[in-house]
């Protein structure tokens, strides 16, 4: 049985790769190193600032300290935040909106599970009226694995229990009743490591690229039938790719 919602949050929520890819550059000419087109898209796409920041240095004979990688990824959510107060009306996605509603309609609890900045995410939520949507959020600040690791979706379940333990009646979710929604191959890897089953839309990568991997593919949100998907779960254990 679904019993839980899921959602990456780059790429899913909010419209702003882009923007990361940009903020990533700016941090490499600021520490003299030089900037590889594509290489955002390449190595960091799905992955936390700690896991991409290591890496992009890595590649340049650049070792940090754990102190130097704090201070970067502060840096550059500081610039994120900034970015983000300056644009009138931040970009998401087609039909998220009208999901979220059929999702919340249903009484399913929805969480966060995300590489990004805890200030950003709530940031971004409470620009968009969507603060009071998510039960749970798991950011980049919670942990220190990173997406293709499951270690986000376990917490995010852990503490949907936690939430559900003073409510009377309220069962015990486990992973396979989550249903997982992710724009990334590291995000689909690490809710399937988790042993969810995943949406995987076609907002970053095309959909068949999508469908080669998740187990349903959607173009866009308005393409995702959630009673359908609800339906599958409570019937059968490994659904067919649809949309």
């Amino acid at each position: 049985m679904l019993k839980a919602v899921l959602f990456d949050f780059n790429g899913v929520i909010i419209n702003d790769e882009p923007l990361h890819d940009k903020l990533l550059e700016r941090i490499l000419v600021e520490e003299n190193l030089r900037p590889k087109a594509g290489e955002f898209w390449e190595a960091c796409v799905g992955r936390s600032d700690r896991a991409c920041l290591t890496t992009l240095f890595e590649r340049r004979g650049r070792v940090v300290s754990a102190k130097e990688l704090d201070a970067l990824i502060a840096r550059k959510s500081r610039y994120y935040l900034e970015e983000i107060a300056n644009i009138e009306k931040l970009p998401t996605y087609p039909g998220l909106e009208d999901l979220i509603f059929q999702i919340r309609a249903t009484h399913l609890p929805m969480g966060i599970v995300s590489g990004a900045i805890r200030a950003e995410i709530e940031q971004v939520l409470q620009r968009l009226n969507l603060a009071n949507a998510f039960s749970v959020i798991v950011a980049g600040d919670d942990i220190t694995t990173s997406k293709p690791e499951p270690d986000g979706y376990l917490l995010a379940v852990k503490q949907l229990n936690e939430q559900g333990s003073d409510r009377p009646g309220q069962s015990t979710i486990q992973p396979e009743n989550c249903l997982a929604i992710e724009d990334t191959f590291a995000g689909i890897t690490a809710a399937k490591q988790a042993g969810m089953q995943v949406v995987g839309i076609a907002n970053t990568y095309p959909f068949h690229m999508m469908q080669r991997c998740a187990n349903w593919a959607v173009d866009y949100f308005t393409d995702l039938e959630l009673e359908r998907i609800r339906d599958r779960f409570s019937h059968q254990n490994q659904p067919q790719v649809v949309g």
